[in-house]
């Protein structure tokens, strides 16, 4: 025998209209578009058992959500009541004690807490060290490096560099410039064994060192491209050496900003008589300590992770080739980096934390 048709929801128009509409959406959350059409089917008259077979749902949920519409309009199915929870066992003393405790203590046998021994020296359970943690953004497993710049003019460079990042001059091109020395080619002992479904690709441990080059590059900050070259060394013979390739490659009407780091090699005599007899050149020497100013640097760490760091080379010429491909490949489609920080950023940012390194607050 058919059900018979439970009493029927009374819905206006607009309210009928509005609920079809959100039953239509697209991003409507799958929870609540059951909600809709448990409503929109009791609007209809049918059974609760059939509406419930039809969604794929239980008769009392519903039920729950007839009688929520019912007392509460719209609003009540779209909003899910406060619940009330499993009550809280830590209090808030002992949660303190366990965040003064990670910020403030080391463990005897260790330099940092984990969870478990953080747990066992409060006396409660690893989750629920974790999960304070968590809340007060607590990583006492994480360490990270940091160097002040003792450069006396620090400030004005840090504004002379970002100027040139965020505003480069106009009939000019802005080169970030640096080398990467002692890049080694390296041979794995035994073959790599390849990528598999569960496993991820294994390489040897120990490998063959065939020689080192150095790559020079210069990163036009404007429009991403970077000009490289590969040498044996990295003396300011073989700077001047790549100074003339950058000569050679940028168009003679445009003057040319090169950002440098201090190495001796970049200050050289040499170096100066070079730079001083093509007054289209200016120079900007990042602060001392402060060569990650520098945006090729970053270029470094892209080419180092994508192209060197897992690759194996059975010479030098192996090497030079690979990056030689990387960076014609990298030019097709360049893309700059977008430097936000503004120098005033940077500076208050410094001195912040020179504060909290002198008082220890």
């Amino acid at each position: 025998m058919p059900l018979p048709a439970a009493v029927a929801l009374k819905l206006t128009g607009s309210e009928r209209q509005q609920l079809t509409s959100i039953s239509h959406h697209r991003s409507t959350p799958r929870g609540i578009l059951q909600r809709v059409n448990i409503v929109l089917g009791a609007a209809k008259g049918l059974a609760n058992r059939v509406l419930a077979r039809q969604l794929s749902t239980s008769v009392p949920t519903v039920l729950l959500w007839r009688k929520r519409y019912e007392e509460a309009g719209l609003a009540g199915i779209l909003e899910d009541r406060h619940r009330s929870g499993r009550p809280k066992r830590i209090s808030n003393e002992k949660e303190a004690a366990i965040v003064e405790a990670t910020i403030k203590t080391k463990p005897k046998d260790s330099t940092q807490w984990s969870v478990r021994t953080m747990a066992l020296a409060q006396k409660v359970s690893p989750a629920t060290v974790q999960r304070i943690w968590k809340k007060h953004k607590l990583q006492p497993h994480r360490v990270e490096s940091f160097r002040f710049s003792n450069d006396p003019q620090f400030a004005s460079k840090v504004r002379d560099m970002v100027g040139l990042y965020l505003n480069p001059p106009e009939k000019a091109v802005v080169l970030s410039v640096d080398e990467k020395s002692q890049i080694q080619a390296l041979d794995r002992t035994q073959p790599i064994l390849p990528l598999r479904p569960g496993l991820p690709e294994r390489q040897t441990h120990d490998y063959q060192r065939h020689g080192t080059t150095t790559l020079f590059a210069a990163l036009n900050v404007l429009e991403g491209t970077v000009i490289g070259q590969c040498q044996p060394r990295h003396r300011h013979q073989e700077f001047l050496r790549f100074l003339n390739r950058i000569d050679q490659s940028v168009d003679a009407a445009l003057e040319v900003h090169l950002v440098l780091d201090n190495y001796g090699t970049h200050k050289h005599p040499e170096v100066k008589k070079w730079l001083a007899k093509r007054p289209r050149y200016q120079v900007h020497f990042t602060p001392t300590g402060s060569s990650w100013l520098n945006q090729v640097e970053r270029w470094f760490a892209d080419i180092t992770r994508k192209q060197i760091r897992r690759g194996t080379f059975r010479s030098v010429a192996d090497l030079i080739q690979a990056i030689q491909n990387y960076i014609r490949h990298y030019n097709k489609n360049p893309r700059p980096f977008q430097w936000v920080a503004s120098a005033s950023r940077i500076i208050k940012k410094v001195n912040k934390y020179k504060e909290i390194l002198e008082t220890g607050d």
